[in-house]
């Protein structure tokens, strides 16, 4: 799986992976220890010894976080000359956004191509494909929003300790139209379930990464002339986007992020449109569906 996601990388022109990757990295869970098994990138000096840390399952799920996870890798690799202020993504939301990118290329003609399925499946089912890809992306817009809301409004003094609780479902329920299923104590802290809050880790790099995935990947399928759904595009192969896509991210956080945004998307803009195109299909289906009802909280 991990070579299958470094192949899209080396399709778009990028160097293999150094041989240290594939000793040091952690792909598997040991049979011999307790470990962390939460997914993560790991640049260790700066220069070529990069690794991965999964406990790594046959299935889509971790395929997907292959690619998230490489992309932070090349990432890390393409910006190692820049001085180490510099040594980091545009913006938080753009180290999380290109294995993100990648993996959307990941289509059944995409999976055709490598050998990974016979057959691609009739557009006919490209709206199941597309809601459980919303189910996903769409459904974390709000609640990526939510976290950081929250921890501002913790961090400003407007949801005092004995309100947060009730501060945390507020937002909850305004954004993500949910409510807990039973009275919630007022001294609880709920928000401290998400392991973020606790921790004290800024989560709007994820809400911004949603949206600059998808627009990092229609710029990719622009540059090679896309003409179908968007959603059915996959660059794989294309040494033209993986050439504009280094030029973005050997500049690290050497400029302002509008700038490392337009070498490749042509943009100086964060712009959702990429995502309102992606589900197109799937949205006209909606509409006909929930056709003469009312729908929202």
């Amino acid at each position: 799986m991990v070579k299958t996601g470094e192949a899209f990388f080396s399709s778009l022109g990028f160097a293999p992976l150094p041989e240290t990757f594939w000793k040091r990295s952690q792909i598997v869970k040991p049979k011999d220890r307790e470990v962390v098994c939460h997914p993560s990138a790991w640049d260790i000096d700066s220069k070529d010894d990069i690794r991965i840390k999964m406990c790594t399952t046959v299935g889509a799920e971790d395929f997907v976080t292959v690619h998230h996870e490489l992309g932070h890798n090349y990432y890390q690799r393409a910006y190692k000359d820049q001085p180490v202020l510099f040594q980091n993504g545009a913006n938080d939301g753009f180290h999380e956004a290109i294995g993100d990118m990648i993996a959307l290329s990941i289509t059944p003609e995409y999976m055709k191509q490598i050998g990974l399925i016979d057959t691609v499946p009739p557009a006919s089912d490209d709206v199941g494909l597309l809601m459980r890809q919303a189910l996903d992306k769409i459904a974390f817009l709000p609640f990526g929003l939510v976290v950081d809301k929250f921890r501002w409004d913790v961090f400003s003094g407007d949801i005092t300790p004995d309100r947060y609780n009730e501060g945390w479902w507020a937002l909850r329920t305004q954004y993500q139209g949910i409510a807990p299923p039973g009275a919630r104590p007022s001294d609880g802290f709920d928000a401290g379930s998400k392991y973020h809050v606790p921790g004290n880790v800024p989560y709007t790099r994820y809400f911004l990464a949603r949206i600059l995935q998808f627009q990092f990947y229609k710029a990719a399928c622009d540059q090679i002339g896309w003409k179908g759904p968007l959603h059915s595009c996959s660059f794989y192969g294309s040494k033209e986007v993986g050439k504009r896509l280094n030029a973005m991210l050997e500049m690290g956080a050497s400029k302002p992020w509008p700038d490392a945004l337009e070498a490749f998307t042509g943009s100086r803009q964060m712009d959702g449109a990429a995502i309102v195109a992606y589900f197109a299909p799937l949205m006209d289906e909606l509409k006909k569906a929930n056709a003469g009802r009312q729908c929202g909280w």
